[in-house]
């Protein structure tokens, strides 16, 4: 017989994120308390109420080298992705009268979406559940991951910032310090890395210089894949300052994925991705084609063919069960 979890007035089977998310969906809580709400509730063996993630809240989950464009468009930010077992989550973030906000313009901001609520505390929680405190964890000197099945991949978190770099910055580092209080990022001290349960890099218009200052660094710098050999930057591109480097495709490469890709197209892909591991960094090229669906497809195969590390995507059932 099942095991039943109750929910609000919302009964489930079983307490995976599968279920988690229908629950959310369905949901006519504001997306603040859908975010505060992530677990599940039921009475303990003393009749008392307690709230928590199973350790298997990722439970048959996959992780795959996904990168979810555009992540808080999605029904239930970040979960949903992480129930395609996607690694990575892109977040763009206006700083407002002191406040993170999350969305794609100006228009689609509101109070209940912020970076704290969608995505910070989210994520405190699934670790949090994901490293319970017991008698059989009492020796474990390392912690896992939001994915069961590969406890040491970290989540990537890609921060966009879309107003001033500078101005935000400061502002974002005090945002994640719930998770750096608790030991959950990734980290460079002293020219070495320590490999946590979750990496932000940021991107958009953070600032080069001020995150090369960082010491110890736990906000890293997505480096432009394109550029990485320009001798004119006074940056020396490797995996302390830029785990990941990412470029716009269209412009860079132009295959539409309709015919065949040209000699020099598919060395342009190689060289560039060559380049980047040689360095240790991953590659990610954003802005790929999403339609027509076969010619999609034809560049993400060209793209896992030539070594790229993430597939951008839109469509995170499509890139999962590619």
């Amino acid at each position: 017989m099942a095991t039943l979890f109750l929910c609000g007035n919302v009964v489930l089977a079983k307490p995976g994120i599968i279920s988690q998310i229908a629950f959310l969906e369905s949901s006519n809580s504001s997306l603040l308390q859908v975010c505060e709400s992530i677990c599940f509730c039921g009475a303990d063996d003393k009749g008392e109420n307690n709230c928590q993630y199973p350790s298997d809240f990722t439970q048959n989950i996959v992780p795959k080298p996904i990168h979810s464009h555009n992540d808080y468009w999605r029904d239930v930010p970040l979960l949903t992705a992480l129930s395609f077992g996607v690694v990575s989550v892109e977040a763009d973030v206006w700083l407002i009268n002191g406040t993170l906000f999350v969305g794609h313009e100006l228009a689609a901001l509101s109070d209940d979406r912020t970076f704290d609520s969608l995505y910070v505390q989210p994520l405190v929680q699934i670790i949090e559940k994901q490293n319970p405190q017991n008698k059989f964890t009492v020796n474990q000197t390392s912690l896992n991951g939001v994915f069961d099945m590969a406890g040491d991949i970290p989540l990537q978190l890609l921060v966009d910032i879309k107003t001033d770099g500078v101005e935000a910055l400061p502002v974002i580092l005090q945002a994640l310090e719930p998770l750096r209080q608790r030991g959950y990022l990734t980290t460079v001290s002293n020219g070495a890395i320590s490999l946590k349960p979750i990496l932000v890099v940021g991107t958009g218009n953070s600032p080069l210089e001020q995150v090369k200052a960082l010491e110890p660094r736990e906000y890293f710098f997505d480096a432009p894949l394109d550029q990485l050999n320009n001798s004119s930057s006074n940056t020396t591109w490797d995996i302390t300052l830029s785990p990941v480097a990412s470029t716009d495709y269209n412009s860079v490469v132009g295959w539409s994925g309709v015919g065949n890709i040209t000699d020099e197209q598919h060395s342009r892909i190689v060289a560039l991705v060559n380049d980047a591991h040689s360095r240790g960094i991953r590659a990610r090229f954003w802005d790929t084609p999403g339609w027509p669906i076969n010619a999609r497809n034809n560049v993400w195969r060209e793209l896992v063919n030539d070594g790229a590390d993430w597939l951008n995507a839109d469509d995170l059932e499509a890139a999962a069960q590619f």
